[in-house]
């Protein structure tokens, strides 16, 4: 039996990384911090097709509640194999407009939530796991705009090379994963501007949560096991 935890995943790419991972037989722990509605929605999909899941409540940037969501995790299903750290929030503006806010709010979820759920799932995956960071684009594309929310997911790339030379001795293997453009809640973007957006792609499309999910999965799979300590760039050839 095969345990994993996806963090972020009552909705857009966290809800079909879980629905994917459920359909492919693990038991998943569906991480949400304020929306229980969604993560129970998403649970009922796994188990209506086959699969066991279970909610969780809880704040990634709050190390008490993260930590209960692992020992949620052991409690309910045994143990642990792999890890989605996929819990993330996103501000748009200028540098010369980033507020102080924006920007601790962004490092505290984006880099401090990845942190310690890193930190915990290297004490506590089992051997031979799993772990899968969902990073952004932004790291690498340097557009307007993105600047801090750029960085603070550069510094989980970061923590993600570190954890995989920690962890390789065990067998675990961990990776980012670096979506383009992809249609959830949060892209705020007016039709015409994602034309645009889609003509630059050379696969002339926007990508969509379950392009994200479907790459994450073969990351986790045994036959990605030879794969860690890297970024993939999930964006359709945008960058």
């Amino acid at each position: 039996m095969t345990v994993a935890l996806v963090t972020g995943g009552s909705r857009g790419i966290g809800a079909a990384i879980a629905r994917r991972l459920g359909a492919d037989g693990l038991r998943v722990v569906v991480n949400y911090r304020e929306n229980a509605t969604a993560a129970g929605k998403v649970v009922a999909e796994i188990e209506a097709a086959g699969g066991r899941a279970v909610a969780a409540a809880g704040d990634v940037a709050d190390p008490a509640r993260l930590l209960g969501l692992f020992e949620l995790a052991e409690g309910t299903f045994g143990g642990l194999d792999v890890l989605v750290a996929n819990a993330g929030t996103a501000r748009f503006a200028t540098l010369a407009d980033t507020t102080d806010e924006d920007f601790d709010t962004l490092f505290a979820v984006n880099t401090r939530g990845t942190f310690l759920a890193l930190r915990e799932a290297a004490r506590r995956i089992r051997d031979n796991g799993r772990i899968v960071v969902v990073s952004s684009g932004s790291t690498v594309t340097g557009r307007p705009g993105a600047g801090a929310y750029a960085a603070s997911k550069a510094a989980v790339e970061q923590l993600v090379r570190a954890a995989a030379a920690e962890l390789g001795p065990r067998g675990v293997t961990v990776n980012s994963v670096r979506p383009g453009a992809t249609r959830t809640d949060a892209l705020r973007v007016d039709p015409a501007a994602l034309e645009q957006l889609a003509a630059q792609v050379p696969l002339r499309r926007i990508g969509v949560p379950a392009d994200i999910a479907a790459i994450v999965a073969f990351l986790v799979s045994a036959d990605g096991g030879w794969i860690t300590g890297q970024h993939l760039h999930a964006g359709g050839g945008l960058f």
